[in-house]
């Protein structure tokens, strides 16, 4: 199975500065033990994740990981009992007020990208054999998407409160915004612990608290579509960075024929707008996510017009022709790979 990768590009530093020398040793000693990068890594949502955080604790990593398990029993779509789970099975279901505020949020993004993300196209990607871990692909055929697209419209998932209600044969997958959203809980629960810098790769979504611990910019690698390097690296702090992309769970028919992951709501087949990867970068990793799949679902120009449109994140572009193309802010914080392959150029504002 391909997962999601943005990868880290070398050079993160472990450890803070220590305290001066002339400070007594005890009390140098509690600065240094304050400052240490402390890590943990564990399996959640079906991918490896990993919190990096300086001056935590053992028992506030602890809290971190079982705050993404008890997100991941909530919101998982296979998993009985979850909210999710629930809402697909019986039709209704009460949320816990946290999965009630996802899934507002999700159906709001939906809306915003006009249909571009859609909640509601998680049987169509089961339907092409992306949901199972066994890798049972296949090609639907036309009357089978055509009878599965029937139940695709998040317009038709109802939220009230913490109730949720779906018509029969709609199902839903939270997936597409669920990382981010993770990613958003956790840099708030280092902050209010006081961690002022952190680094979380939960399976590619990449967010940061802050700078690295001697003050410059967190250093995140954006993987090459095309190839087993990277494409750069970008300078943030502060930020959320997440890329979808073709290549990240794929197969090939016997005549050659490659399909992805991503699938566009209105036909039910893999999008083939242009794009072969998105990258996003912005302050909430909730909205990050979101669009990274739903602007590979519009393609290259519908991309470029939802970035002019709403100016409140930024991004990285590849295209099918061979063009890496990044909007103007970001183009100050990329640092290209040796030999790049790609015709880059910078995003116009109009």
């Amino acid at each position: 199975m391909y997962k999601r990768l943005a990868a880290l590009a070398l050079g993160l530093a472990l450890l803070c500065g220590c305290g001066a020398a002339a400070q007594p040793q005890k009390e140098t000693e509690t600065v240094q033990a304050a400052q240490e990068m402390r890590s943990t890594e564990f399996f959640a949502m079906d991918t490896v994740m990993s919190v990096r955080a300086c001056g935590a604790d053992e028992a506030l990593l602890a809290q971190a990981e079982a705050l993404v398990l008890s997100l991941e029993e909530e919101l998982s779509t296979t998993r009985e009992g979850s909210a999710v789970y629930t809402l697909d099975h019986e039709g209704h279901a009460e949320l816990s007020e946290r999965a009630a505020y996802l899934l507002g949020r999700a159906l709001a993004l939906c809306a915003e990208t006009d249909g571009a993300l859609d909640v509601s196209v998680y049987p169509v990607v089961r339907a092409w054999g992306f949901t199972t871990a066994d890798g049972s692909y296949r090609v639907p055929d036309a009357a089978e998407l055509d009878a599965l697209l029937q139940n695709v419209d998040y317009t038709r998932v109802l939220l009230d409160g913490t109730e949720a209600s779906v018509p029969e044969g709609m199902e839903i997958d939270l997936g597409a915004v669920t990382k981010g959203y993770t990613g958003d809980l956790l840099t708030a629960l280092l902050r209010e612990s006081g961690v002022e810098s952190a680094l979380l790769d939960l399976g590619g979504n990449v967010q940061t608290v802050g700078c690295k611990p001697d003050g410059s910019n967190w250093r995140v690698g954006v993987k090459d579509p095309a190839g087993e390097g990277l494409l750069g690296a970008l300078a943030v702090a502060d930020k959320a960075v997440v890329t979808s992309g073709g290549y990240e769970r794929y197969f090939t028919d016997d005549a050659g024929t490659l399909y992805w992951h991503i699938m566009d709501p209105r036909s039910g087949c893999p999008a083939r707008n242009g794009l072969i990867s998105v990258t996003v970068v912005g302050d909430e990793g909730l909205y990050c996510d979101a669009l990274s799949t739903a602007l590979f679902v519009m393609g290259t120009e519908d991309a470029i017009a939802f970035w002019r449109a709403h100016r409140d994140f930024d991004m990285v572009l590849v295209t099918e022709d061979g063009r890496l193309l990044l909007t103007p802010a970001l183009a100050e914080r990329f640092t290209p790979a040796d030999a790049l392959r790609y015709e880059t150029a910078v995003i116009a504002d109009a």
